[in-house]
């Protein structure tokens, strides 16, 4: 059981527990959520996770082990323009910290090969880059106990070296 100011991942929302309360209708104990990119939003969760939305955040020595196999993901392949906005999708809400990886790949390359045919960027391209960078770099920097920014500028730089 989780107990106030740890952090958790519920569904894929980085949160630290405000506190836990017991509701007076349901006598059941809840967990009282923030999640820390948007101290405006107060999320109440059943303690007992029957739905499953809440696990834990990685540790660091897994978040290493996964940052340093970056090079490794491959980027999704072979999806048509019409069917990649699914396939985001289900990722997103489905897949692993290594699926929102490929999520990042493979929109940073399709982005890139849009510019650098002198065309527009694609907002769901993009859209989908920011929401999986959000995810995967918000649970990192929590692990890492570096800032958002700090956690996107380590995994570069990191990247960058094992790829050398």
């Amino acid at each position: 059981m989780y107990k106030a100011n740890d952090y958790l991942v519920y569904k894929k929302d980085v949160c630290k527990v405000k506190e836990i309360k017991k509701n007076k209708l349901n006598g059941l104990d809840y967990y009282i959520l923030v999640p820390i990119d948007d101290d405006s939003l107060i999320i109440d969760v059943p303690t007992d996770n029957r739905m499953g939305y809440i696990k834990d955040i990685i540790t660091k020595k897994e978040a290493e082990k996964l940052i340093n196999s970056i090079p490794q993901i491959e980027p999704l392949s072979n999806i048509e323009d019409k069917y990649i906005e699914n396939r985001y999708k289900d990722l997103i809400y489905n897949g692993t910290r290594e699926d929102l990886i490929r999520i990042i790949k493979t929109t940073y390359l399709r982005n890139e090969e849009r510019t650098k045919n002198k065309k527009k960027i694609s907002d769901k391209d993009f859209n989908y880059f920011n929401k999986a960078e959000k995810y995967l770099y918000n649970e990192l920097s929590i692990a890492l106990n570096m800032s958002f920014d700090e956690t996107k500028n380590y995994i570069i730089s990191k990247v960058k070296e094992l790829t050398k």
